[in-house]
């Protein structure tokens, strides 16, 4: 293909049949994600999606782009041989809540700590869909599945609360349907290091409409923060924002009249925060709004350029030799031929 033609998402799509559930909020993630690409400047031959296991690990066979379909949580450690095999591959981890922060716990903390650069998006449906419904490490309190028929006990995990605390460099959310979702995508991948998406995404079947109390069109504008950097937060058409309340040092909604967000004392969102990233992520939904687009940003060295260097710096002043190497230490060398009885 010509460099100097100009990719549409058809050139992002296969000739697979995708297949979902009618209705799964898989398929608008799909959509955006090969809405984004074209935008992206990167060809599709230098792209890898890697997933792992569960529905939204169908992935790879969606995309016109090389992939790899891994075995259950392990699509962190893939990736990361992938990305130091050949660092100007673009890498994308595609996974689940149960995927990625049940069998997948361990190695989605260290992907994140070490700050590979890759994007990682997490599809949350706060169940497991491929394997029939059963509660997942995101499901609430209270959720009644096959595994759970008199509700879950378990305390959920907040994904974009795992990653902070996991060293993320990169903490964003998005939701599947929202024409936000590739604006996130897009700040996901112009951020040097691991890039952490948390996608709020509808399993029809199993857990239908558990998001609906802030992501149906009814509630939106009252129960989504939009985060843009260098702007107020500000959210229900702008007449309510967020607050520092210094005494108990937590953050608190305030009314906003006539637009002066500033007299009300309304925070202007500032991505490097961490102190503030955690609070966003951790606020009690109902009394407060849900925080979306790019929560924490705040770029440190990735993971392969550390190891390309470490590398390079070995091998200075040194010529390959792979004889004087497999030669070296207890080794012997057979000069006749066997003796055969």
């Amino acid at each position: 293909m010509n460099e100097l033609v100009k990719l549409t998402p058809k050139d992002f799509a296969t000739d697979q049949e995708v297949r979902w559930c009618p209705g799964c909020g898989d398929y608008a993630v799909l959509k955006a994600v090969q809405r984004t690409m074209p935008e992206l400047g990167v060809r599709p031959e230098n792209i890898v999606f890697v997933s792992g296991i569960g529905c939204s690990s169908r992935f790879p066979y969606y995309m016109e782009t090389y992939g790899f379909h891994t075995i259950h949580g392990r699509a962190p450690a893939i990736a990361t041989g992938v990305k130091l095999a050949n660092p100007e591959l673009d890498v994308w981890i595609i996974t689940g809540d149960g995927d990625a922060l049940s069998i997948g716990g361990n190695h989605t903390m260290h992907v994140l700590r070490r700050n590979l650069d890759c994007q990682i998006l997490l599809f949350n449906n706060e169940i497991y869909g491929l394997t029939k419904g059963q509660y997942s490490p995101t499901s609430r309190v209270g959720t009644r599945s096959p595994s759970t028929p008199f509700g879950s006990v378990d305390r959920p995990v907040s994904p974009s609360a795992f990653a902070l605390g996991s060293g993320a460099r990169f903490v964003a959310r998005g939701i599947d349907v929202n024409k936000n979702l590739p604006d996130v995508l897009k700040a996901a991948h112009s951020h040097k290091g691991a890039s952490f998406v948390e996608i709020f995404q509808n399993c029809i079947v199993y857990n239908d409409d558990v998001f609906a109390p802030f992501t149906a069109k009814e509630f939106a504008a009252d129960k989504q923060l939009w985060l843009k950097a260098g702007e107020p937060m500000l959210f229900a058409n702008g007449a309510k924002g967020l607050t520092l309340d210094r005494e108990s040092l937590r953050v608190k909604v305030v009314d906003v009249v006539d637009g002066e967000w500033q007299s009300a004392g309304v925070i202007v969102h500032e991505p490097a925060n961490k102190m503030i990233a955690h609070m966003l992520v951790d606020m009690p939904f109902g009394a407060f709004p849900m925080a979306l687009g790019v929560i924490y940003e705040h770029p440190a060295p990735s993971f392969e350029d550390a190891v390309v260097e470490q590398n390079a710096q070995a091998s200075t002043g040194k010529v390959p030799d792979l004889q004087a190497l497999v030669s070296r230490g207890q080794s012997w060398e057979v000069t006749k031929e066997p003796h055969v009885i």
